[in-house]
């Protein structure tokens, strides 16, 4: 927590993207999503903090509720590629189902189809229609105590 401390007060972010994700099985997304909770209260009377923004995405374990977005970022089908490439870029998600259940996609596929969902219901709404989109909810620095909740 002390390491992720430094880094952000070096360089004092306007913007943090992290992977709210709790339902990943691993425990993997709650534990750092803990630790930047930590260096992000430690840092409470750091001036850069009282502007930062915390913006939350889900991967392929759970949907954000429509209710709740804060921020949807179409992507076309060359972006939904680039993410598949860089999905395989990191080593823990290639060549396994990882997923512990009765889902026997892959993690790359349960995230590609995550976002075709979310744009197929932006749609039906009748908003435009995209090849997916990528949902964030946000946080400003007077949420950050509800992030103990997650």
């Amino acid at each position: 927590m002390s390491i992720l401390h430094g880094l952000l007060s070096e360089l004092r972010p306007h913007l943090i993207y992290a992977a709210g994700d709790l339902d990943d099985p691993h425990g993997t997304h709650r534990l750092c999503l803990r630790i930047l909770r930590e260096a992000l209260a430690r840092a409470a009377q750091e001036p850069w903090r009282a502007e930062a923004e915390l913006w939350l995405y889900r991967g392929a374990w759970a949907d954000w509720p429509l209710a709740e977005i804060d921020l949807a970022v179409p992507l076309s089908p060359q972006e939904v590629l680039r993410r598949r490439r860089a999905i395989f870029r990191h080593e823990t998600q290639k060549d396994q189902a990882i997923f512990l259940g009765s889902d026997e996609r892959e993690f790359w596929q349960r995230s590609e189809d995550r976002s075709r969902h979310l744009a197929q219901a932006y749609n039906a709404l009748g908003l435009a229609e995209y090849e997916a989109m990528e949902a964030f909810k946000r946080y400003t620095p007077a949420d950050f105590a509800a992030l103990a909740q997650l």
